[in-house]
């Protein structure tokens, strides 16, 4: 998670954090469906406006860490060293996320998920957001102009990498097999990509690019 780093921030940050810890918590013990937004504003202390600046909506109340997840698979992509493979780097990041997220606190939570409709719903669009801003940072990050099918293809599964090992018995196992996959199809687009002469010329994406695979 990012951590905020003026004081303004970091209180911005706290008061998200205990809007976001009040409404778990009245989701598990009561149900998503019995609880209303002015519910968790009320025990959490702040205003229901206060409560949308932070959160668009009652679900995203559930994914409070949306964008930080969002954010930290973009920077596996642009933060890696100039000629370190892509697909490794992106392996490392969901590992850890699927790590995070198989932990026991975690189990709760997404049988809360499993059991509400909207939840479910509203998991698969946001699958689909981070799916299509990876896409858009590999893209970038070949230098590319815009985002293409391959790098859309790829992102996707990846983040169904993620789904899937969260939801295997042993999510190690379940990484190894579909990353070997993810592997398979980076290669034979970056070959591609090399034969067509879309590979960028210069500067560290052109270095990337190159090593990818």
């Amino acid at each position: 998670m990012t951590v905020p780093s003026g004081r303004r921030e970091r209180k911005k940050a706290a008061t998200r954090q205990k809007i976001a810890d009040t409404a778990l918590r009245l989701f598990l013990e009561r149900g998503y469906d019995a609880v209303g937004i002015r519910d968790v504003a009320a025990e959490a202390d702040v205003a229901v406006t206060t409560l949308f600046s932070h959160f668009a909506s009652k679900e995203a109340l559930v994914f409070e860490q949306d964008e930080d997840f969002e954010q930290r698979l973009a920077q596996a992509v642009t933060g890696r060293a100039p000629h370190e493979p892509l697909i490794p780097a992106l392996r490392r990041e969901i590992e850890a996320l699927v790590r995070h997220c198989t932990a026991d606190s975690a189990a709760p939570i997404w049988r809360l998920v499993e059991e509400t409709p909207a939840l479910r719903e509203y998991e698969e669009s946001m699958r689909l957001r981070h799916a299509e801003a990876l896409g858009t940072a590999i893209a970038a990050d070949l230098g590319l102009p815009r985002t293409t099918t391959d790098c859309r293809t790829i992102a996707r599964f990846v983040i169904d990498a993620y789904s899937l090992a969260r939801e295997a018995a042993d999510p190690e196992a379940a990484l190894d097999e579909i990353f070997r996959m993810i592997e398979a199809a980076w290669e034979v687009t970056s070959s591609s990509r090399c034969t067509r002469g879309a590979v960028p010329p210069d500067g560290a994406a052109a270095g990337r690019a190159v090593t990818a695979r």
